[in-house]
């Protein structure tokens, strides 16, 4: 499940829909962890976009920042460091088994 808090950060339709894809490989990790609720906030602090993920899973919880010029790299950040983490979350969750 995805909570998304978008702060004084406006995003067309399509935005969200391309926010919603670049996010479907963190979701189907998160999944397969289990128990998995990550929630999003997004905030424009002068030039920058702040965007910071809090996660929640089966393994246990982790925190993401990024923060770039756009949202879309900002974004780019925050999907490649919740990847790498969902997956070093996975492989604890199997070798507990």
């Amino acid at each position: 499940m995805i909570k998304l808090d978008l702060g004084n950060v406006l995003l067309k339709p399509s935005q969200r829909k391309q926010l919603m894809s670049w996010l479907r490989r963190t979701l189907r990790l998160g999944d397969r962890v289990g128990q998995f609720v990550l929630t999003i906030s997004m905030k424009r602090i002068g030039r920058h976009f702040d965007l910071r993920a809090n996660v929640h899973d089966r393994a246990g919880d982790f925190a993401v920042h990024a923060r770039q010029q756009t949202w879309r790299l900002a974004l780019r950040d925050m999907v490649w460091q919740l990847s790498t983490r969902l997956h070093d979350q996975l492989r604890l969750v199997r070798a507990a088994h």
